[in-house]
């Protein structure tokens, strides 16, 4: 297989990397993305007949080498005496330019051996404005975009993350996704591989179908996807006995999965420069615009004996200044305050901070960063997401305006004058009054935030994001806002908070409205998005996002964004997605999707009764929580 240059695989192609790199790293900004010689680096060798896998993050090396759902399967697959796991990022514009230039393909940073030669090449679908990255990975490996025109010798081209609960508009670029956590599931499915490798990969159509056989593997081209001819999907089949539909996996107790002991430690700094601890995973708080809350349920909690030890033990193996809790709402896991204040105290003795990347909106919270700020004072954010008390109800977000004061009134007595606050626009119901309500609230906040007089020297950042309806999620019947819809609101908020020690910033009209058109979107896109990525998108990244390249690509193929985006769904229609299930069951959503628009709450049922969502349907699935575990 001989593609984007000439160098064979193994050794030769090492060899011709190498000499590449020695010549062009000086030429290229931050050469640290391309050494591949981080501590506590596997580099398994590349020989033998082990399986040979390689890692994708379809995002710049300082992205990718903060993701923990590459760094657990990193570690996962390189504990197997059989197998090895590489990493490859998505280069810089710059040295794409002089891969290209030189003949080089996309290659292991390791290993340096190119992708086309390994046995499986994993991606994970973090989020849409990915998708041509994607698109771009395949061709600076020379691997075909279609999965059908695959040889024997191809890579097997397998995809996750929580963008593979849609995958349509990239479902013909995937040989198979994996749906829901992976830490059991690779196993599996590397196993299969090794019998099919054991057998010279005869017959790829035929191992793809024993694939699909493993619980949450989807395997695109065993499904036929028919239409409307409104456009909307008829129907979804299944063929050559594939299951339908195809359920998530779901790691029933999390303490028998070590998180990573030996995490990486990246040659160039990373957007989260420290070690990630995740203490929980899934949330049942039910706010309806929330994907993750939905995609990760139920609630399973680790135990706080082993995190203290798995904590301390990645501090000793990296020599990291910090230790972040991470999980969706880290001041939600019941034993938190025992197991922050025991971590702080060990670690202050090392100089090492404690940090929690997510905070309620409560005193609560506070509270509880305070005592941890033992070393440095990391930041606080809130995200109250609207201050409109009707659009709070709709998304079933329980916080009010004075939660919101008193929590950052408590910030400032104990010394924070930078506080972050995350809102949002354009969400099904909103108003413009209801936009007008963030100044006033900010307003307030700043006057009378502590105890009634001004919060003198505070620093208030207001970041505005905009609602896109995610599948899987009660609000994926709704419709998103428009270009001008959106830019009206944030010229309001431009105009209401100009306040002194208030800065506003707000995510990119187009590009939400990108990721929304492809969130819901299905497989007539894919010719859109290799368009798009042949282009020169690189979409997450505003000085190479273009809307009107996108705009030009979806007219080639006669489609139209606005029909995505903007088109509010009935009861009935069929989704793209419907063949894919995330725990929770349709027919629920639908049921939060009315009380959303009657502005009613659904309880937690951490603390309440069932909801009966379906996430807890599999034999043995339920929220574990630390506390129970004794």
């Amino acid at each position: 297989m001989q593609a984007a240059g000439s160098e064979s695989g193994g050794a030769v192609g090492g060899a011709k990397v190498d000499g590449v790199l020695g010549e062009e790293l000086g030429n290229v900004a931050r050469p640290g993305r391309y050494l591949g010689i981080e501590v506590n680096a596997y580099r398994k060798p590349f020989a033998g007949d082990g399986l040979k896998c390689v890692l994708v993050y379809p995002d710049v090396y300082e992205i990718g080498m903060s993701h923990l759902g590459l760094a657990i399967l990193y570690e996962e697959i390189n504990e197997r005496p059989d197998a090895m796991a590489d990493r490859a990022y998505l280069p810089w514009v710059d040295m794409q330019e002089r891969m290209a230039a030189r003949g080089i393909a996309l290659f292991g940073l390791e290993s340096r051996v190119p992708l086309r030669h390994f046995d499986m090449v994993g991606i994970t679908l973090q989020h849409e404005l990915t998708y041509a990255n994607v698109i771009r990975v395949l061709q600076l490996a020379g691997i075909p975009l279609q999965a059908g025109q695959r040889g024997e010798e191809t890579p097997l081209v397998v995809g996750g993350g929580p963008g593979a609960y849609n995958p349509e508009p990239l479902a013909e670029v995937f040989d198979l996704l994996v749906l829901g956590d992976g830490e059991e599931a690779i196993h599996e499915l590397l196993d299969a591989l090794a019998a099919w490798k054991k057998k010279g990969k005869k017959d790829r159509e035929g191992f793809l179908r024993e694939c699909a056989s493993l619980p949450g593997v989807y395997v695109p081209s065993l499904y036929r996807v028919s239409f409307h001819p409104d456009g909307t999907v008829r129907d979804i089949v299944a063929e050559r006995g594939a299951p339908l539909p195809v359920r998530r996996r779901v790691v029933r107790d999390l303490n028998e999965h070590r998180l990573p002991r030996r995490p990486l430690i990246p040659l160039v700094e990373s957007v989260h420069d420290r070690c990630s601890l995740e203490v929980f995973r899934g949330c049942t708080r039910g706010c309806r615009f929330c994907q993750a809350g939905m995609l990760y349920r139920p609630v399973r909690e680790r135990r706080a004996e082993l995190l203290r030890r798995w904590g301390m033990e990645m501090i000793e193996n990296t020599g990291c200044d910090e230790l972040s809790l991470s999980s969706l709402n880290s001041a939600d896991y019941s034993c938190i305050m025992p197991l922050a204040e025991g971590l702080a105290r060990e670690l202050e003795e090392r100089r090492v901070a404690l940090s929690l990347p997510s905070l309620r909106t409560d005193t609560f919270s506070v509270e509880l960063a305070s005592r941890l700020r033992r070393v440095k004072r990391t930041g606080l954010t809130f995200a109250p997401e609207t201050a409109s008390p009707g659009l709070r109800a709709m998304m079933n977000k329980k916080v009010t305006d004075e939660d919101l004061l008193a929590a950052v009134a408590s910030a400032y007595r104990e010394g924070w004058r930078r506080v972050k606050l995350y809102f949002m626009v354009g969400l099904p119901g909103e108003e413009e009054e209801d936009v007008e309500a963030i100044p006033l609230l900010v307003r307030r906040i700043m006057r009378e935030g502590d105890e009634g007089r001004p919060l003198r020297g505070m620093r208030l950042a207001v970041s505005v994001s905009t609602f896109v309806p995610k599948p899987h999620t009660p609000l994926q019947w709704a419709r998103q806002m428009s270009l001008f819809e959106v830019a009206r609101r944030h010229f309001i908020l431009k105009e209401g908070l100009r306040m002194k020690g208030v800065t506003l910033r707000w995510h990119s009209r187009e590009m939400s409205y990108l990721e929304g058109m492809l969130a819901r979107g299905d497989r007539r896109l894919a010719p859109a998005v290799v368009a798009a990525a042949r282009e020169g998108c690189l979409d997450s990244w505003s000085e190479f996002f273009s809307w009107d390249r996108w705009k030009r690509a979806l007219e080639a193929e006669g489609l139209d964004a606005a029909w995505y985006v903007e088109r509010e769904r009935s009861s009935d229609e069929v989704f793209p997605w419907d063949h894919l299930r995330a725990g929770v069951e349709k027919a629920f959503l639908w049921e939060e999707y009315g009380k959303a628009l009657r502005r009613e709450e659904t309880p937690d049922c951490r603390f309440g009764e069932c909801t009966s969502c379906g996430a807890c349907e599999a034999p043995g699935v339920g929220n574990v929580l630390a506390k129970e575990e004794g």
